[in-house]
């Protein structure tokens, strides 16, 4: 039987994000989350989740920098901005490296570092990037870092596998923005999963024939990303991903899962 880590982005995004995580936490269908440290409440919704994690559950920092939500460094980082907005400085930033801010955001890595110990009480045991941000240049070498100060015992999640990074063509891009990341953060002392998949194109495709499809053809160890959440008031202030993300509670929740990992030779690790 092969191992899965099945993973629950956003913790910490909205109460509703928050509590769907914790109900499949407590329900073993996932065994770990990533957690988004500028969420509002973010010490009591560490101690709900410590409450109901089963042993072994793996939390991990989200990184954060663009969405919704504000930096902790307000007003030094005024907003985060929209994810094309940051990619386009990121990358035009190694021709002209005044575009990227890299000494306000290496600020804001350190501050949401600092609010995860805070909250949990220990360091992350994995680190990576809403909306894969800890994946563009200018910006990687900032995690890489931050997580070798400050999190010297935790992996960083990689985003490719044996078939990219999940189904179409964000996965595709997603893979291809990982692409050399595994030796960086392994010459750097830290380690990276095996294998990740999950991705997909949000609304035009059904989380249902998306997720056996992710299983396909995967190492031991995988990490399998995954979005769940209830719909509430602040979801839709935050962030523009909501009614997919009842669309994969559903799923998760239901006998649908523990059949999809059985046809595929998955347990939870």
């Amino acid at each position: 039987m092969k191992r899965l880590i099945l993973c629950a982005d956003d913790y910490g995004l909205s109460p509703g994000v928050s509590r769907a995580i914790r109900e499949l936490a407590a329900a073993r269908r996932l065994n770990a989350t990533s957690v988004m440290a500028p969420g509002e409440g973010l010490a009591a919704e560490a101690e709900a989740l410590a409450a109901v994690a089963p042993q072994g559950f793996r939390i991990g920092l989200h990184l954060t920098l663009t969405g919704g939500l504000s930096p902790l460094t307000r007003p030094a980082l005024a907003a985060f901005p929209a994810l094309p907005a940051l990619m386009a400085r990121a990358f035009a930033a190694r021709l002209v490296p005044a575009l990227l801010d890299t000494a306000a955001i290496a600020a804001e890595f350190e501050a949401q570092f600092a609010a995860f110990r805070s909250a949990f009480g220990q360091a992350p045991a994995f680190v990576d990037g809403h909306q894969h941000v800890h994946l563009l240049p200018g910006i990687r070498p900032l995690v890489i870092g931050a997580t070798r100060r400050n999190a010297p015992g935790a992996w960083l999640r990689q985003c490719s596998g044996p078939r990219g990074a999940g189904r179409g063509g964000k996965a595709r891009l997603i893979a291809a923005l990982s692409a050399g990341l595994a030796r960086e953060a392994t010459a750097a002392g830290l380690p990276v999963n095996p294998a990740f998949s999950g991705a997909y194109a949000f609304g035009r495709a059904r989380f249902s024939e998306m997720f056996p499809q992710f299983l396909e053809g995967q190492p031991d160890g995988v990490v399998v990303m995954v979005h769940p959440g209830h719909v509430d008031a602040v979801l839709g202030r935050v962030d523009r991903l909501v009614e997919p993300r009842a669309e994969e509670y559903g799923y998760l929740i239901s006998d649908a899962l523990p059949d999809s990992l059985a046809r595929e030779g998955f347990a939870l690790a």
